[in-house]
């Protein structure tokens, strides 16, 4: 099962949104929302509710991608987000997510003892390109012990 078909089988709100994960690797997750009237705002694009939920999707499965072969020893957690809306988005908007620091300088910190933390930027587009949002989500990957 891919990340991306673990993540909609697991996560309610996935489903909920028919994301679509396009690309899942450890240096880039890119995951679409289809145009959904059910889930539009007052202006007739999508609400910023689902485009948060877009991002924090697309921050998850890098994260996932990126840190799996940790998931025996550590749990990763979500710790902070912040979104700006920087134009009107109308019809799929897609997210890609980039991770903010070298998975080896995360893993080195956990090896160390340490809780890391790291941030996941995200950048989401309407089908031409434009970045209607930018989004950060700070994870931590929580030691078991």
């Amino acid at each position: 099962m891919s990340i991306g078909e673990m993540l909609a089988a697991t996560v309610p709100m996935a489903r909920t949104l028919k994301l679509e994960f396009l690309e899942t690797t450890p240096e880039k997750a890119v995951v679409a929302l289809p145009d959904q009237s059910d889930f539009h705002n007052h202006v007739g694009g999508p609400h910023a509710g689902a485009m948060f939920t877009l991002g924090e999707s697309a921050s998850g499965a890098i994260v996932l991608a990126a840190f799996g072969e940790q998931l025996s020893r550590a749990v990763p957690l979500a710790v902070s987000a912040e979104i700006a809306y920087k134009k009107l988005a109308m019809g799929p908007v897609t997210a890609t997510a980039t991770l903010g620091r070298p998975a080896a300088e995360v893993v080195a910190e956990l090896d160390a003892g340490q809780r890391p933390e790291f941030p996941v930027e995200i950048a989401i587009r309407r089908e031409d390109g434009a970045v209607t949002g930018e989004m950060t989500v700070v994870w931590t990957l929580r030691p078991n012990s």
